[in-house]
Formats: C-alpha cells, sequence, structure tokens
C-alpha cells in the first residue's frame, strides 16, 4: 500500500566545499535562545547512569526530514523577505541545528522583529503540516536505538525543534519509548541543554550526534562532551564527514549503524567525568528507574496513510 510519501531525489556525495563554510566559528555559535524557557516542575535531581550518555538531535539525524523542511523553509523566506526558493533553502540547511527564530534573526538582522517572528510562526505551522507528514526514521535508527538501550547506554534528545511537536513526532514513528527526556526550543539552545544535561548526568560519559556545524560547536562549549556526527546528502545539498570533522566531530558517517561500534571504541579512550572514589553526596545521587524486560518490546511503529 502506498503511504503518500514522496521518495527523494539523491545526488552521490561531494567533496566540494559548502555554500555557506567559512573557516573560522561560526557567528551564529554564541546565539542565546529566542524562546523564554518556561519551568512547569522543579528540574531532575543529578542521578548515576549505567554505561553512559548519547544525545541524540533529532530533524536530520533521526529522522530524514530536512530535504521537507528547508524546502518550507525557502519557500518561507522568499514569501516573507524576497530571498530567492532555492538561497533561502541553502541558508536554511547551513544554519540548521538552531531555532528557526535565532535563524532569522542572524540571516535578516535588519528586518524589523515582527516580521521575523509572524514569519517563525508561519514556518512552524507549514513544518508540522507539510514537512513532517512525510517524515520518517532513517532506516538504521530503530535497530541501532534498540540496541544501544538494551547495552546499557541512557538516550535522550536535543532538538532546535518545539519540544511538544519533538515528543509527538517521536511517539508517532515509535522511537519516544527509547529516550529519558527530550530537550527542545522551549528549554532552550543546544549548548543550554547539554549544560542541562550534564547537570543531570554529572558523572557519565557523554556524546552528541547531531548533523549540523552548530551540533559539533555546540559541544565545543561544555566540557566532558564528544561530538559524533551524520552526514547527508540529497538532491541540492551535500555535508560531508570531512565537513563534520573540520568542525569538530570526533567520528561521522552517512550512516549511523556502526554507531554502537563507535561508542565503544570512545568509551574505552574517553574517561568518565570523574574517577572512582566518589563522595558520600555523590553515592546518594539517585539511580535512573529502567524498564523491566516485559516492557522493553518496542512499540508497533503508526504510519500515516
Amino acid at each position: 500500500m502506498d503511504s503518500g510519501r514522496r521518495q527523494p531525489e539523491t545526488t552521490e556525495p561531494s567533496d566540494g566545499e559548502l555554500p555557506i563554510a567559512g573557516e573560522p566559528a561560526s557567528p551564529y555559535f554564541s546565539t542565546s535562545r529566542s524562546t523564554p524557557t518556561t519551568t512547569t516542575a522543579p528540574p531532575p535531581e543529578p542521578q548515576e547512569v549505567a554505561r553512559g550518555v548519547v544525545v541524540f538531535d533529532v530533524d536530520g539525524t533521526l529522522l530524514d526530514d530536512l530535504r521537507w523542511i528547508s524546502d518550507v523553509a525557502g519557500d518561507v523566506m522568499h514569501r516573507a523577505f524576497g530571498t530567492a526558493p532555492d538561497e533561502g533553502r541553502v541558508h536554511y540547511l547551513a544554519t540548521t541545528g538552531l531555532p528557526f527564530e535565532a535563524q532569522l534573526a542572524q540571516l535578516y538582522p535588519e528586518a524589523p522583529r515582527a516580521l521575523r517572528e509572524g514569519t517563525a510562526r508561519i514556518f512552524h505551522q507549514r513544518k508540522v503540516t507539510e514537512a513532517y507528514a512525510h517524515a520518517e526514521p532513517f532506516p538504521d535508527v530503530p535497530k541501532m536505538l534498540h540496541r544501544l538501550s538494551t547495552e546499557g547506554w541512557t538516550l535522550v534528545v536535543s532538538t532546535g525543534a518545539e519540544t511538544e511537536m519533538a515528543e509527538l513526532l517521536l511517539e508517532r514513528e515509535g522511537l519516544r519509548f527509547w529516550f529519558e527526556s527530550v530537550l527542545g526550543s522551549r528549554d532552550g539552545t543546544k549548548r543550554e541543554h547539554l549544560i542541562e544535561y550534564r547537570r543531570r548526568y554529572p558523572n557519565a560519559r557523554m556524546f552528541l550526534v547531531g548533523d549540523s556545524r552548530f551540533d559539533m560547536e555546540a559541544v565545543q562549549a561544555v566540557p566532558g562532551v564528544t561530538a559524533l556526527g551524520r552526514a547527508s546528502s540529497f538532491l541540492g545539498w551535500t555535508l560531508t564527514p570531512e565537513d563534520l570533522r573540520k568542525w569538530g566531530a570526533a567520528w561521522a558517517d552517512y550512516s549511523l549503524a556502526e554507531l554502537p561500534e563507535v561508542l565503544v571504541r570512545w568509551e574505552r579512550r574517553t574517561p568518565p567525568a570523574t574517577r572512582p572514589g566518589r563522595s558520600a553526596a555523590q553515592k546518594r545521587v539517585r539511580k535512573p528507574s529502567r524498564p523491566g524486560r516485559s516492557q522493553r518490546a518496542a512499540p508497533a511503529r503508526q504510519r500515516r496513510r
């Protein structure tokens, strides 16, 4: 049965320079949150984990959806600012990893704030109705998440998308089950997410798996986090493993199928945040509860027909 999803065109990986890729650190690196944080519950207490923490980005890392999201972004920028759709699409892809409001603030700093905010609202609405209708996990993702979880890794999410929408999308695709928590644009930038996860898991080895320059650069501001990358290649856009390594990735590939083995290799060479011989206060840190064996069967994936 046809699911109604468009089949994307693909291109072979290219070794050429990206349309927007300078050698110095990105000018967007230190951009702060664009959406105020609202606290509805006390933050979780610090806790120990069985093995280590793997922080995943969503769009372009877990979900193969950037081609559709970038199409929406290009059209929205064209209608609001007069930018050619293809140019706007490339600008969006080159700054992905930031909340869209922060992207617009950097790309169109002279535009009235009200125009940028209205454009961002339209983008978020169209992203849900047009792009996320086609979103689905990369083929390597479900098996990889299952393996990491059963091998004792703690999995969490950091995304520039809206927190509630990321939760719903992961639930729809049968992936939410594997993650301890989800932090999105409501909770700050990716750098702030990493700082918060470092607070929650103070003694753990930590890895960020992302797909953008800004994912890689966010790690540089948070000690004790190792960046790993998913490269991408589709019509009109190529981000190679070499690009991601240039921006700080310790490892990068077009697939995450080998991520469990990569984590083992880095686990052996990366010491935990604290050495053995914990203090009494550290020994009182709460350990996370893990689902029982009967609960660990992944839920059936729901597809839109």
